[in-house]
């Protein structure tokens, strides 16, 4: 919005939307709006959170879209204090770590370039293309903002588990080290035993920790882990050797041990310097799916085939969920099969 105008109007002096408009607004529609108003050019499109005071005091958003030649980029500023005013180190730098999160989004790197208006810190406007078909700009703005949120992990090491996700797979698991493992992440230094009843047991138990949590998680195989006063850290990267039947082995394992089968589970190998890890990627799970049962357990050291185990991740330790847990989840499913609803104890 700009000037006071309509929500989809636009003005000639300066090019506003509010973020609550980008939802179910085309490129197409953006395009052919600002063709009537300009008749062609570069201009560039700004988003404001705030619609409650006058846009020309609204602060902008560093996601912004450029249209030039009746294309449309995503134009992110990164603000930096980490490198000096070279543009080619910066692309070296930027467009790795940038790149596999991208590809996923079906976008890619076009420029990096430094913003003399800025000098400390140093803002970098990074563009971003993208393909528009089916996609409205609200997609491209979360892809903005995905972009910012990994930059400023990769510089600060404040993580989550969807930018540890992307800084593995762009090769940067070194920004993980000195990081604490937490209810979203565990490492483990060598490879699970997957020859063995307990290292197929062991495997099937660390991801179904993180599929009967609220937020999912990542299990890395190649990390080693320290323990500190109140926790435990990544201390080292150690690599692991990984094969055309490495990956395989951990899904088999976890098809034989794990029920039901985790949503969207990804095992995957990513490349560091000095070989390879295993990364296991476990996203939240549906309620209705849960507790995710381990066939078999491991007491007293002693493999039990027969047992079942149900576990599940609380701050760097497991837990087992309990028998009343358990039967009441099992309880409100016959009721619901037998009756259609809840009884009134159960809700």
């Amino acid at each position: 919005m700009a000037d006071g105008q309509s929500r989809r109007g636009f003005d000639t002096d300066d090019f506003l939307l509010y973020l609550d408009d980008l939802q179910g607004m085309r490129p197409s529609e953006l395009k052919e709006a600002l063709r009537q108003v300009l008749g062609g050019g570069d201009v560039v499109v700004n988003v404001t959170r705030d619609d409650s005071v006058d846009w020309e005091y609204s602060d902008r958003e560093p996601v912004s879209f450029r249209l030039s030649a009746g294309q449309m980029v995503v134009s992110v500023s990164h603000a930096s204090d980490e490198y000096d005013i070279d543009e080619d180190v910066a692309t070296d730098v930027f467009v790795p770590v940038l790149t596999p999160y991208l590809q996923r989004c079906r976008t890619s790197v076009e420029s990096v370039a430094w913003d003399p208006d800025y000098t400390h810190p140093t803002v970098w406007n990074i563009e971003i293309s993208c393909s528009t078909r089916g996609r409205d700009l609200a997609d491209f703005f979360k892809v903005g903002e995905g972009a910012l949120a990994l930059l400023k992990a990769f510089e600060s090491g404040e993580l989550t588990r969807d930018t540890t996700l992307n800084l593995l797979r762009s090769g940067h698991g070194k920004v993980l080290i000195g990081q604490e493992e937490g209810p979203w992440l565990d490492v483990k230094r060598d490879h699970y035993d997957l020859q063995s009843p307990s290292g197929k047991i062991s495997i099937a138990q660390a991801v179904a920790r993180f599929a009967n949590a609220e937020h999912g998680g990542i299990v890395v195989v190649g990390m080693r882990g320290k323990k500190v006063p109140g926790g435990e850290i990544i201390s080292s990267i150690c690599p692991v050797p990984v094969d055309g039947r490495t990956l395989r082995n951990y899904q088999t394992a976890l098809e034989q041990h794990l029920y039901p089968p985790p949503d969207h589970l990804d095992i995957e190998m990513v490349s560091v310097e000095g070989g390879n890890l295993v990364v296991l990627h476990i996203p939240p799970q549906p309620e209705e799916h849960k507790p995710f049962l381990v066939h078999g357990a491991i007491v007293d050291g002693k493999v039990e085939g027969a047992f079942i185990s149900i576990v599940r991740r609380r701050g760097e330790s497991s837990i087992p969920i309990t028998a009343p847990a358990v039967h009441a989840t099992l309880a409100a499913g016959r009721a619901l099969l037998r009756r259609g609803e809840l009884p009134k104890a159960l809700e």
